[in-house]
């Protein structure tokens, strides 16, 4: 594949391989199951269906033992959440060490994985990384700041990174400790103000503008995102004295296939219906995707391990109007 442009220019030309790394049979069954285990448990910025993700144990799990001989579990549990119910939006309980697992760095070599720096960015500011596309799940964001993988406080050293993800994680028991330990946060006014203004300098929230509806338009070899009324991260800028830095993630459409039923038939109204449901309700992007399986040429639900570059590019320093 060729170079890749952004269409205002603003980003290096970035060159990739697309037959990406380059594994032995042994590390690629290896690297298959670390990418199962963390797709079911990564906090991405919409996740699937609940039935699929390990969030449905605790939302499951406690209430039931409400009723049996364990029921102080669940009153402990709910207590905590209550007495501790702030924290989330108030810088959270980040965790180095959670966030430098060697978990992570196999789920960077996958794909790969890498970050791309073209600016320096000073510690005695604040910032809004504004990244595109959503994707289907979000990896090169969850990867690039979700975690120290791709070295993320090396490259900007005296940033600390803050994702910001669905508020609803926040209210499940047990889910929302190891989230906050990764360093992230609800995507809410409350919470962004407050890491921008309260907690000194040296800070970047990563939010990702097109959101949900984004992850609609994600297809292979097509880029569609949505900034036309997504005004909310640039008044916070304002209000806060923040400087933005806008982010894209090459490769990031690659890794799945999208499908979308034919306009007139029946699979597409009912495909519609539910993911219409689902984003108004519990503002989650239930996308009809694939990938591959447990081996490279099989069919599944894992990721294609594609290249995926998130660049980092200067910040906005001119006037926009809201």
């Amino acid at each position: 594949m060729g170079p890749l442009r952004s269409s205002g220019g603003t980003f290096e030309t970035i060159w990739w391989d697309l037959q990406g790394p380059h594994f032995t049979d042994r590390e690629e069954k290896w690297l298959v199951q670390v990418l199962t285990a963390n797709k079911q448990q990564s906090p991405n910025l919409n996740s699937g269906p609940l039935t699929s993700d390990p969030g449905i144990i605790p939302i499951v799990g406690v209430p039931y033992l409400a009723f049996t001989q364990y029921w102080i579990l669940s009153v402990l549990t709910l207590g905590w959440l209550v007495y501790d119910w702030k924290t989330h939006s108030q810088g959270g309980r980040r965790s180095n060490w959670v966030r430098n697992w060697t978990l992570w760095k196999y789920f960077r070599d996958y794909f790969p994985i890498k970050l791309v720096k073209t600016c320096e960015l000073s510690p005695s500011h604040n910032y809004i990384f504004a990244t595109h596309p959503h994707g289907i799940l979000s990896y090169g964001i969850f990867c690039n700041f979700g975690t120290e993988s791709t070295g993320f406080s090396h490259i900007f050293p005296g940033i600390t990174p803050t994702l910001a993800t669905l508020e609803g994680i926040f209210w499940i028991p047990i889910v929302r400790e190891y989230v906050m330990s990764k360093g992230i946060c609800p995507v809410s006014k409350a919470a962004l103000k407050y890491l921008l203004t309260k907690m000194g300098s040296g800070n970047a929230v990563i939010v990702v503008v097109g959101g949900a509806s984004e992850a609609f338009m994600c297809l292979p070899g097509s880029t569609s995102i949505i900034l036309k009324n997504r005004k909310g991260f640039v008044k916070l800028a304002f209000q806060t004295g923040a400087q933005l830095v806008p982010c894209y993630s090459f490769g990031e459409n690659e890794v799945h296939k999208q499908k979308v039923f034919a306009d007139g038939t029946w699979l597409r109204f009912f495909q519609y219906w539910y993911q219409t449901i689902a984003k108004s309700i519990l503002g989650l992007s239930l996308c009809t995707f694939y990938g591959r399986g447990l081996t490279r040429d099989s069919w599944g639900f894992l990721p294609f391990n594609l290249p995926i570059t998130t660049v980092e590019s200067s910040t906005w320093k001119g006037w926009i109007s809201i």
